[in-house]
Formats: C-alpha cells, structure tokens, sequence
C-alpha cells in the first residue's frame, strides 16, 4: 500500500493532461502523473502542426516534449506507465500501477484513439497523407486531390471540411447508403466538389514515402485511384475502458462530466455547477478527449485540461480538513 498521500494523480500524458500538470504543479499541488506507455497522446503521431497558438509550425512529438519539459521544472513528477486498476469508491482514491497510489483528487485525461481501417499500408503512411483529422491537416491539401473513408456524421462531416481546401474530394463508402443525418447526407450529395463511391472497399493505401492513391474493391472489381491524401473518418474510441463502472460513461464511452452531462439533460450524482468538469465521483474531474468528441483539438484539450485542474485545486481548498 502507497505510504503517502498524493493531492493530486493525473492519469494521461497528452495536452490536457500536461496543461492540468502546469497549474497544478504551480499551484503547489506537486502532481503525480502517469503518462502512460507510449505517452503523449495523439500528438505523438502527428506530423506538422501549424494551429497550435503561438507556435507557427511545429512537429507534434516535439511540442510534446516541451510541455513535459515544462511540467517538470514545475516539480510534476511524470512517470511514463499505464495505470492498470482504479478504486473510487472510497477516499483517498487508489490506483494501481507498478504499485498502489493513494490520492485526495485525481484528473483523468486519457483522451481517444481513432479508428483506423487496419491496413498495414495504411499505418505505414500515417502523418504522411493519411489522417483521421480534416481540421488539423486540411491545410495541407490546398488544391489536392483526396479521399475521405467513411458514411456517418464525421465522415460526412470531414469530407465539407476539406471542400475548402482540395479541389477534388472522393468520398468511399463500403456500404450503399450513409448512416449519417439526412441534412449532411444532403449537403454532401450535392457538392460538386465530392464523389461518393458506394460499396467500396480499400484494399490498400498507395505510395512509399507520401500517399500517391488507394486500390479499390468495387462489385468484385479491383481498381487504382489517385490521390494525394486520405482521411479516415470511422470514429474515434475514447480510452475510458479502465473507468467502467467506477464513474458514469455515455453509450460511446465517453466521459460525462458537469459541463457535458448537464447539456445532455441529466444531473450526475456528484452534481455541483461550479466544478464543471467534474465527473459522477466528487474529487474525480476529467479533460480532453475521453470527454470531447466534438471539437478533439490539441488547443481544446489544453484548455479542458486547465479548467480540471483549477476545478481541483478548488475542490481541494473547499475540502481541506
């Protein structure tokens, strides 16, 4: 068993859980956080970054390790491990991982994973024109050719996104109708910028170095088409399995928290306004991307981050015996 008690445990080492790290550790909390093995996040996997605020151009792995350079001259103590089991149901919360920790509060910013096709081609030329993100890579296609996989909401979603970029967008469906809303159905079907494909599947992603197009299975038949890039558009899988039933998840599995779960209409047991990323354990808050599956920017998950950790911090002075 853990011989002290830690104010705070952050449990992920991507932007929202290093922004939770900075005003946390300069607030004196002195933050344990398990970053997770490989840590960093999305952002690991990331080629260019040109939206961050404040930093022109950057790879994603290096603004990584700025932040955890950062952190840790602010005295937070990383260490790169997954946790393997939590208990909430009592304080101090405990988490397990090369050994147990005890806690009075814990941040949980484990974030998402997108879902990829499982093509061996397809991994090899990730952040070299495949993506799962129009918003952050879109930009980078200014009059290209491209394809976006996919035909629900985010697909479709994705696909109007880049109208603003590519001058051609094919959108591949393996089945012969979307399951995405009628109004972005509509407003995809009648853009003259995009190409649906229905009943098609990718056999595989094209190119050595960069993406040079995909190979296609359509009604039996095999075909090549060129493309400049592609963006994988299936979903997103928020990293919320450890927390099942130890706090409250949406059918997605993301988290709900008081910001998220009072705009879906419901009141979490541990319900208190002023702590609005708290979750359905009082003293357990969440950020970032096990809780956004809108807007899932590096810039977003920073600020949910910063917002955990001033919710903390708070918690902490107003439960202080």
């Amino acid at each position: 068993m853990a011989d002290n008690i830690e104010d705070v445990i952050i449990i992920g080492g991507g932007p929202a859980g290093l922004a939770a790290a900075v005003y946390t550790s300069r607030a004196t909390l002195k933050p344990l956080m398990f970053a997770g093995a490989p840590y960093g996040g999305q952002l690991m996997l990331t080629s260019e970054v040109e939206n961050y605020p404040g930093i022109p151009t950057i790879v994603g792995p290096e603004l990584i390790e700025r932040m955890r350079e950062q952190v840790r001259e602010f005295g937070t103590r990383i260490m790169d491990q997954n946790v393997l089991k939590v208990d909430f149901s009592k304080k101090p919360f405990k988490i397990t991982a090369d050994k147990d920790y005890l806690a009075k509060s814990i941040i949980i910013a484990t974030g998402a994973q997108a879902l990829w096709l499982g093509l061996e081609s397809e991994q090899k030329l990730r952040g070299k024109g495949v993506s799962a993100c129009a918003t952050c890579d879109g930009f980078f296609f200014k009059e290209k050719v491209v394809g976006v996989v996919g035909g629900g909401d985010s697909a479709m979603e994705e696909a109007l996104f880049l109208t603003k970029f590519a001058s051609k967008i094919h959108l591949i469906h393996r089945r012969d109708s979307f399951r995405a809303s009628k109004i972005m159905q509509e407003r995809v079907l009648n853009h003259d910028k995009i190409q649906v494909h229905w009943n098609t599947e990718i056999l595989k992603v094209l190119g050595e170095q960069h993406v040079e197009g995909v190979s296609l299975k359509a009604e039996g038949k095999t075909s090549d088409l060129k493309l400049d890039g592609l963006f994988i558009a299936i979903g997103h899988k928020p990293d919320t399995d450890l927390f099942k039933g130890h706090i409250e998840l949406d059918e997605k599995g993301y988290m709900l928290t008081n910001a998220t779960s009072a705009l879906a209409g419901k009141k979490l047991p541990a319900f208190n306004p002023k702590f609005q990323t708290g979750t359905s354990v009082e003293g357990v808050f969440a950020a970032g991307d096990n809780v956004d599956h809108v807007y899932r920017q590096a810039g977003t998950a920073v600020g949910m981050g910063i917002e955990a950790a001033i919710d903390a911090e708070r918690w902490l002075e107003e439960t202080a015996t």
